[in-house]
């Protein structure tokens, strides 16, 4: 019998992840390595913890990712983005409650590129009248 798979992709800054989720005992595997293998900072780990304990299907699903790109908080965003919407794949009716947290937006926030002529994306040289 085939399993039922949802996936789906979740970015934030430059990284982005491809997210499956299938019926399980609730372990999350990221880039072949546990959860708590991959990211070291506690914030890191409740932040992609987060829709799942709002939508209280913590247990009940396994999930992959598979992240490139970006910094840690940046791979953990995309996560947390990817199962948000995989969770809306596998029942609509949880989107009201992800949308109102937000889980369900990406978030456009990227670093600003460095200007020719200047130090910075916003920094200047000190000015000098004379």
């Amino acid at each position: 019998m085939a399993e039922i798979l949802y996936s789906s992709t979740g970015r934030r800054k430059t990284s982005s992840a491809r997210v499956v989720i299938k019926p399980g005992a609730g372990q999350i595997i990221v880039n072949d390595k546990p959860l708590d293998k991959y990211f070291s900072r506690d914030t890191l780990k409740m932040m992609i913890r987060q829709p799942l304990e709002l939508t209280t299907t913590i247990g009940k699903y396994d999930i992959v990712a598979k992240v490139e790109g970006g910094g840690m908080a940046g791979q953990a965003g995309a996560i947390r983005h990817g199962i948000a919407r995989a969770l809306v794949q596998l029942d609509s009716d949880l989107r009201g409650k992800l949308k109102k947290e937000g889980f369900l937006t990406r978030d456009p926030r990227v670093k600003e590129r460095k200007k020719y002529g200047q130090k910075a994306a916003r920094k200047r040289f000190q000015f000098s009248k004379r």
